[in-house]
This record gives C-alpha cells, structure tokens and sequence, in this order.
C-alpha cells in the first residue's frame, strides 16, 4: 500500500492497534486452521478475548466494559482481523461485539442488560442476530416467526437459517411478528437465551467459505421468553433494526477492505518469489498493472471507509452511506480475490494457500446484512427522493 497517514487515530489507538494485532498473531492465527476444521472459534477463544478487554468496550464500566465511545478501536478491531486473513473470526467475533451487544445496549430493559452484557463483555457468552429464514432473506416483512402475547411472556414459535455465530450462541436477538397484521409495524425483537424450553439449534452448515465461523439453523418451539426481554417497544423492531443495520453494513465494509488489502499483500510476496521464464512473475507488465490498479483501489477504499467512520463517531452516518459502503467494498473485496488468485495461478486454487481459502470467504460478503442489489435499492431511495 502506498502508506498513507491515516489522520482519524492517535497514538492510544495505535497502541491499541498493537496490541490487537500481537494477540491475533498469538491467540487466533496458530488456531484458525484447526478452527476452519471444526467449523467454528472455540469458546476459549472468545474468553480470551474478554480478559484482554476486546469485548464490549463501549458498555458502560458498571456492566463490565471500558466506556469508550469511540468507533475507532472498534475499527481497529475489525481491520486487524481482516490483515490476519483469518476471514471467520473477522466476522464472528464483529458481530457480537458491533451488532448484538448495541442492540441490548440501546434497546434492553435494565434487567436484561444486568444479565447478558457482564457476560458477553467477558466472552462467556455469544451473541448472535437472528433475522433471516428458509423462505424471507432481504424481505424482513415477509419473515413468519411468531411470537403470541401470553401476559407476563412471549410465546415463540418458528425458525431461522443462515445465522452468524449461531452454533455457538448464547443469547440471540429474535426477529418476531408479534402483530402479523402491521407488516413492518407488528415486527419485534425479542432475546432468547440458550437455556429457555424449545430453543434448539441445527448442525453447522458445510459452507463453501468461512469454514472457521458457525453458522446454522435455529429452532423455536413454544419458546417462553419473558417480556424483559424485549427490545424496546412491541412493533419498532423494524425500526430498530433499520437503525443499527447501519453500523453493521459499516462493519462489513471495514471487513471487507481489511481482507482485500490481506490478499493483495499475500500476493506482492508470491509474485516476488514465483519465477516464470527465468524472471520474477513480479516483472511481467500486467502482474505490476493489476498490482497497481488493485493497490490505488484499496487505498481509496480504506480513505473512504476511515470518513464513514468519522461521520459515524459523530452520528451523521446514514442508511445510505452505510449501503454504499457495504456494495463498493464487497464488491472490490470480490474483484481482488478473483484477480489474487488468478496471479497466483494454479496455486491459486489450493486450499492450504491464504488466498485460495480468502476467495471462498470473500463471494458472502454481497449475499449478507443484505444483498447488494438490496443496497443499491437503498441507495437510489435516498438521491431519488
């Protein structure tokens, strides 16, 4: 990369910054291989995790967290995952920490908060988001999960598919209809714990990337949830995930920017040392054009990604901005590991190689936290009206 100075971080953030990546290269690197066979992080991990203070760091000090609103060391957790090139801790770990906990944060009764956020701040517990199912993915209003008033409890019954962390999960936040006749209105969000009667779980999907994230199916029969643990008010569950879904396209795109500059570093050192008719492949013009035109495109990525997450330190990150990021960063993200690969050649296509196994991981990111076509839906809303 060109080595840009990044003007948003101070010195304590780049100490923070080292220190996330010491114990990256510690704790989650010599383990991802064994992690991507198993399917899944393992709980040690996540408990490690919290006892180095990377969990919930915006919680307030009194529920376990450090009480910092500052977005950027959220940020610099992201990235340094993603330079690891271990893409499922880049994104399992995020979403407990960026996605779920915010929602109990901004949104939990104070009992609920008391119970859950201690926990997950320590790693003991993971969150999970629960929004997709078999037949409603994008269409939030189409989702048929029910949960029945019952007077002092919530009675829970459907399933949800493709769900992040689900394996592994602890407490979930639940996409419900409690008003199936509002549409967007009767939607509300409901916390299941892993001990409440009904809740159970599918096996690990055989996923074509991401092979050291767990993802699955979630069950919901007769699930008895008390009405602590809703989320704000009955029917603004929609509103509410509109608003943080924000923070969480965000998320995806610093991933996403994060895994591509990963690939491209994996790449520089292989064309270096591949030899090709008695010279460096590194010599040839399109490995140096493609290198080029690979390193000024992540470089604008990550300018543009640092701006949004100033304006989101600031509270001026909208829906839209959030799209636009999450569509040009996956989208570049996709582009360099299809061209990654192809300047590795057939090495590129093998799986003990770093950026075979990026490739895989790199096509969900336009499928996830809403498609890309979704996006850009978003986005048109937004200069059209």
């Amino acid at each position: 990369m060109f080595g840009l100075p990044r003007m948003m971080f101070t010195e304590e953030h780049e100490l923070f910054r080292q220190s996330v990546r010491d114990f990256i290269a510690r704790e989650i690197t010599p383990y991802n291989a064994i992690w991507e066979k198993q399917k899944m992080v393992s709980r040690e991990s996540w408990r490690k995790l919290g006892e180095n203070g990377f969990l919930g760091i915006q919680a307030p000090e009194s529920l376990g967290g450090m009480n910092i609103d500052d977005f950027r060391y959220n940020a610099i957790f992201i990235e340094e995952l993603g330079l690891s090139g271990c893409s499922g801790p880049a994104i399992g770990y995020p979403l407990h920490n960026d996605i779920v906990m915010p929602y109990i944060l901004h949104y939990g009764t104070d009992s609920a908060k008391q119970k859950y956020i201690p926990k997950m701040v320590a790693g003991e517990y993971i969150g999970a988001v629960a929004m997709t199912e078999p037949g409603a993915g994008s269409d939030l209003q189409g989702m048929q999960t029910r949960a029945e008033d019952m007077g002092d409890y919530y009675l829970v019954n459907g399933s949800k598919t493709f769900i992040t962390n689900g394996y592994l999960s602890d407490v979930v936040v639940v996409a419900v209809k409690t008003d199936p006749g509002k549409g967007a209105k009767g939607i509300s969000l409901l916390l299941v714990d892993r001990d409440m009667q009904g809740f159970s779980k599918g096996k690990p999907f055989d996923k074509v990337g991401l092979h050291a994230q767990d993802t699955c199916e979630l069950f919901f029969e007769d699930v008895k949830v008390p009405k602590e643990n809703l989320l704000g008010k009955p029917g603004d569950g929609f509103k509410y995930l509109m608003t943080e879904l924000a923070q969480e396209r965000l998320v995806v795109a610093l991933a996403a920017v994060a895994l591509g500059e990963f690939m491209l570093q994996s790449t520089i050192t292989y064309v270096k040392e591949r030899k090709a008719f008695n010279k460096s492949i590194s010599d040839f013009q399109n490995t140096r054009f493609k290198l080029a035109e690979m390193t000024a495109a992540l470089e604008q990525g990550r300018i543009y990604c640092d701006y949004l997450v100033q304006l989101h330190n600031e509270g001026k990150l909208d829906s839209a901005m959030a799209s636009a990021a999450k569509y040009n960063m996956t989208e570049l993200q996709c582009k360099v590991a299809d061209e990654c690969v192809q300047l590795h050649g057939g090495y590129g296509y093998m799986w003990e190689f770093g950026v075979a196994r990026a490739y895989a991981d790199a096509r969900v990111q336009r499928i996830y936290a809403g498609t890309n076509e979704i996006m850009k839906e978003l986005i048109a809303r937004k200069i059209l009206k």
